[in-house]
């Protein structure tokens, strides 16, 4: 156990149980009790155990379904607080993110990822310049739809046949080149996944826990017209800053499309599973994305009402359910899917109701009411440049986690700081993309921590200004 993990395990409850049980202002929140101080004391010993990886993420994320009963946070008695930290590992978001999982391990499993990135990269060009773009581009489009890890995976290898293909041709070394394609494919995956409800996990927190703590639905187009216009901006702020860096020594040849075209054929043509496991993905994310005119047409027709979530959820679990009846969707396509991060929601999910049952929530609302008084640009440059430098040492879920309890409730503000946990490029723990690409052994650390300390600073800016003059356009 690393030196960091064992300071985790030892402060995690050192921070709970003086949270819990020692004199502070939280056991005195008029009508709570101690509960207050028992939420936040659950809450920052996960914190510490998410940041620190001291115990795996999934062991962590049960605490509250054992915690809160036996602590009485509800303060409902044991099996009524059961029954509430219960009901959250089975929201309806979590069968979103499963199902929207289960798509994409589907277009993993028959190469239909691959096939569309390879495409996409052939397609913008083959030149030194827009092969770093197409790079850019046909990652970000995939990680919208699979997981950032997943799609770093495979990108990768296309990445390193690109480059070995132009340094054979060039009869040398492309060592900054090489190293910005590297680059493109960690923080093109990280910043894709930004774009879609699905994309990663953190938009699945955010989404859940507006719906959880203040009622508020944002739909599948919604969170598109929240996340998706950044992925458009910030792609060529990336492609800028590794091009500069990488046209030191850039070939002038266009071998690249070759070896493109190549691992096209290698693909052969389109099997009859690939078209239904498409069609079928089209479907899904048509219904998604016309979701609110759809339901309309639905209620009448139906005896109850179908809140949003459990429309998005239930699209895509049919979807899923198809594609297995179908048998486009083996068991081996299944066994990808990572149970851990759907017990992290759970556990996020679970964690958000403790603070707000238990009273928490309250306190922490009148503690940041300063806060709330400051110049917008004030309350968006704090949260994002924050939110940029805690992703850089803890995971984006994490961060998230922490950073949505504690802002006001500012609905450009919170999606500037859920947006704002994805933007991590100088570390290679920073996320799992960029340690993927650190390990290919084509990229430095101090280069990387130099380009990506940049891009840091870039994202956390941009999302100053993108928080002030365009999310309050188009939140509700």
């Amino acid at each position: 156990m690393s030196r960091t993990r064992l300071v985790g395990l030892v402060l995690g409850p050192l921070v709970f149980l003086a949270l819990a049980f020692l004199d502070t202002p939280l056991v005195h929140v008029a009508g709570f009790d101690r509960r207050p101080a028992l939420a936040a004391g659950v809450s920052l010993l996960m914190a510490v155990w998410w940041f620190t990886e001291a115990v795996p993420i999934q062991w962590t994320a049960m605490i509250p379904l054992v915690a809160f009963p036996l602590l009485g946070v509800f303060g409902g008695g044991v099996v009524s607080d059961t029954a509430k930290a219960g009901s959250e590992y089975l929201n309806a978001y979590i069968f979103l993110f499963l199902g929207g999982m289960a798509v994409g391990a589907a277009l993993e499993h028959w190469n239909l990822h691959r096939r569309i990135a390879l495409h996409l990269m052939i397609r913008i060009g083959a030149s030194p310049p827009r092969l770093l773009l197409g790079l850019l581009v046909a990652t970000a489009t995939i990680s919208m739809w699979i997981s950032n890890t997943a799609t770093a995976v495979m990108m990768l290898p296309i990445a390193l046949a690109v480059l070995g293909e132009l340094e054979a041709q060039s009869k040398r070394t492309l060592t900054r080149y090489g190293m910005a394609l590297m680059l493109a494919v960690a923080y093109a995956a990280n910043v894709g996944g930004i774009g879609t409800k699905i994309g990663t996990a953190t938009n699945s927190i955010f989404v859940g826990w507006l719906a959880k703590t203040h009622q508020l639905e944002l739909s599948f187009l919604r969170y598109v017209l929240i996340g998706l216009p950044f992925v458009v901006l910030f792609i060529p702020v990336l492609w800028g800053a590794l091009w500069r860096f990488g046209r030191v020594d850039a070939p002038a040849s266009d071998a690249g499309e070759d070896v493109l075209r190549g691992q096209l054929a290698a693909l052969g043509p389109m099997s009859p599973k690939e078209r239904v496991v498409g069609r079928i993905f089209l479907v899904a994310a048509t219904l998604w994305v016309f979701g609110d005119p759809l339901r309309d047409v639905l209620a009448p027709l139906l005896p109850f009402q179908i809140a949003n979530r459990h429309y998005e959820a239930t699209v895509a679990m049919i979807a899923a359910l198809v594609l297995v009846a179908l048998r486009c969707l083996p068991l081996v396509a299944l066994r990808r899917i990572p149970l851990s991060a759907l017990m992290l929601l759970g556990g996020s999910f679970a964690m958000a109701a403790g603070i707000e049952g238990s009273g928490l929530s309250a306190w922490l609302g009148l503690q940041l009411e300063p806060l709330k008084h400051q110049p917008a640009l004030v309350q968006l440059a704090l949260a994002s440049f924050s939110t940029v430098a805690l992703s850089a040492v803890a995971s984006n879920t994490a961060t998230v986690n922490l950073m949505l309890n504690l802002m006001p409730m500012n609905l450009p503000l919170l999606s500037t700081v859920t947006i704002a946990s994805s933007c991590d490029f100088a570390l290679p723990a920073g996320t799992p993309p960029n340690a993927i690409v650190f390990g290919s052994g084509r990229v430095h650390l101090p280069s990387m921590m130099k380009v990506g300390f940049l891009l840091d600073l870039t994202a956390a800016a941009l999302l100053v200004v993108y928080g002030w003059l365009y999310l309050p356009l188009v939140m509700p």
